[in-house]
């Protein structure tokens, strides 16, 4: 039997990009994948407010609340009890002030046992991103595509193509490691504006969601990977195994076969013996 993973920690993380190996990094929104997800060594779980359209079925992430992220990230806890779990900070959680933000860190580290959170938002997010770190809780920046942001970014799409946009990302991740994130995930930005940003990182681990190999690790939407996700395929997300195909037959396979009804066999009930069949219908009489 393989030997129980030790608790994967802050120190453990720095080791791996010092050791220049990638950090493996995806979401999870649930136990069942949590457990899966655990065994499989994956390093760090986000339970990302993209749960919003994965699970809950919205057109966005907006509408998702502080109440359905710690109920998603405790699920997920349970379930990787040894993985780094990053909370989702949603939207107009964090936005209106430094003490809002700062209570809202709290909850998912009180109540989900979180190890870090995640906002979105640059220079202008520094100063909460200030005052979680000052107040003892690790933090992560977002930049690039931030689906809270993405309809004043103009929808789903590369960000930074141009110099002076790519400038303005170089710039806020600098001042997000400034402010004290230890991490920032770069969404959707060109492979070599993420390469530009992951070497001038001091003591600050990028990650990338679809922006290129230079980064410390990978993060990748889990409903995208297996193809669980109807509405769209973004282009970054690599099919790993197509689980929404299977599932979907073997709903038909369940549907055909009740309709036929060949399901249920006997192996699938229960019985009863036929003397205390007797008796109860003796007993009715």
């Amino acid at each position: 039997m393989a030997e129980a993973r030790k608790k994967i920690t802050l120190p453990y993380l720095f080791k791996k990009v010092a050791d220049c190996e990638p950090i493996t990094w995806l979401t999870c929104y649930d136990y069942p994948t949590a457990y899966l997800q655990e065994q499989a060594g994956i390093e760090m779980i986000l339970v990302g407010d993209s749960l919003g359209m994965t699970m809950l079925g919205y057109e966005s992430t907006l509408p998702v609340t502080m109440e359905d992220m710690i109920r998603h990230a405790q699920a997920v806890r349970r379930g990787a009890p040894t993985a780094f779990v990053i909370g989702d900070m949603p939207y107009m959680t964090y936005q209106p002030s430094v003490e809002t933000a700062i209570r809202n860190a709290g909850r998912f580290m009180a109540e989900a046992g979180c190890d870090a959170i995640k906002l979105e938002g640059g220079a202008a997010m520094a100063d909460r991103i200030k005052g979680i770190v000052d107040s003892g809780i690790p933090a992560i920046g977002h930049l690039g595509l931030t689906p809270q942001s993405v309809s004043a970014l103009g929808g789903f799409r590369v960000q930074g193509k141009n110099a002076a946009l790519a400038k303005k990302i170089v710039d806020d991740a600098k001042a997000l490691e400034q402010a004290g994130a230890f991490m920032i995930l770069l969404e959707m930005v060109p492979d070599r504006l993420c390469e530009v940003i992951t070497n001038r990182a001091e003591n600050c681990i990028i990650m990338s969601l679809g922006s290129g190999p230079h980064a410390h690790g990978q993060l990748l939407i889990y409903h995208d990977m297996f193809g669980l996700y109807p509405r769209f395929k973004p282009k970054m997300a690599k099919v790993f195994g197509n689980a929404g195909e299977v599932i979907l037959n073997g709903l038909t396979a369940y549907h055909d076969e009740v309709i036929n009804k060949k399901f249920p066999q006997q192996e699938n009930w229960f019985g009863m013996p036929d003397e205390e069949f007797d008796d109860l219908l003796k007993m009715l009489k």
